[in-house]
């Protein structure tokens, strides 16, 4: 009898797996952060619930700063930061993972002669020093300084790596990147900067010492302006089924092209 059950057993597995009836994944994948990587994690997260119909993935655009602090207060799966973790937040138990690496696009509008800035004359403007276009090769008129707001990982990567933390004198903090591309395209004397992945051709992005930023520039290093597309999670704190696959799904080989196609350098 045992052994006729066994063989039951054996053939109604065999024909689940022919039937399509094997286990599908189910759940919701939440993640919440960096503006920035609009586009690197829609791309993820399109492909992800492609391959898996059971899987609900949503997205919060509400900056780093916000994101990291969401996966901190159990209020999403997944942060998203486009800046390193702090030593006080890897303190409070959050571990930062990085998925892909993205320039920092300086950009201008399209009617502004200048092609090229040095980090040192991008920084000289953004503290002050520089006030006039005519200064660096442009036309005789103000800079209108656009930037991100506090807490931005865009900012926090474009400030530290230019050497202008807290002494930026920007016209205008913007809640996103979007926003930013947005009004540098609708002023002719702008200068901002923008994740390189979301910069249309509404706006200029300026070569760095003679460097433009592309996907091989920033692979390379070549291109210093880039920070890293970090997923934020929290230690000891046990991801859902589903939210652990897409984690591992999108630090695989197979998220690589996917990463790329979004403008960004896939970490792995």
């Amino acid at each position: 009898m045992k052994k006729l059950i066994s063989i039951a057993l054996a053939v109604l597995c065999v024909a689940a797996l022919f039937t399509g009836c094997a286990k599908q994944l189910q759940g919701q994948v939440a993640t919440d952060g960096s503006t920035s990587m609009e586009k690197v994690i829609g791309a993820l997260g399109e492909s992800f619930m492609a391959a898996n119909s059971g899987v609900t993935f949503t997205y919060n655009p509400t900056g780093s700063g916000s994101g990291i602090q969401a996966v901190s207060e159990g209020r999403c799966d997944i942060g998203l930061s486009s800046r390193a973790l702090k030593d006080e937040e890897k303190a409070s138990g959050l571990v930062g993972t990085t998925v892909a690496l993205d320039g920092i696009a300086i950009i201008v509008n399209p009617e502004n002669p200048v092609s090229d800035l040095s980090v040192e004359q991008i920084a000289s403007i953004y503290t002050g020093e520089i006030t006039n276009w005519k200064d660096v090769g442009g036309n005789d008129a103000e800079i209108v300084l656009i930037g991100r707001e506090a807490g931005s990982g865009t900012r926090d990567g474009f400030e530290s790596i230019t050497g202008t933390e807290d002494k930026c004198q920007y016209r205008q903090e913007l809640t996103s990147t979007g926003d930013v591309i947005t009004t540098v395209s609708q002023n002719p004397d702008a200068i901002g900067y923008a994740s390189l992945s979301a910069v249309k051709d509404t706006v200029k992005a300026l070569t760095v010492g003679g460097v433009a930023p592309t996907e091989d520039t920033v692979k390379d290093g070549s291109y210093v302006i880039q920070r890293p597309f970090v997923l934020v999670t929290k230690d000891g704190t046990k991801l859902s089924e589903a939210a652990q696959k897409f984690f591992d799904y999108a630090l695989s080989a197979d998220a690589a092209p996917i990463i790329a196609a979004a403008g960004a350098v896939a970490a792995n």
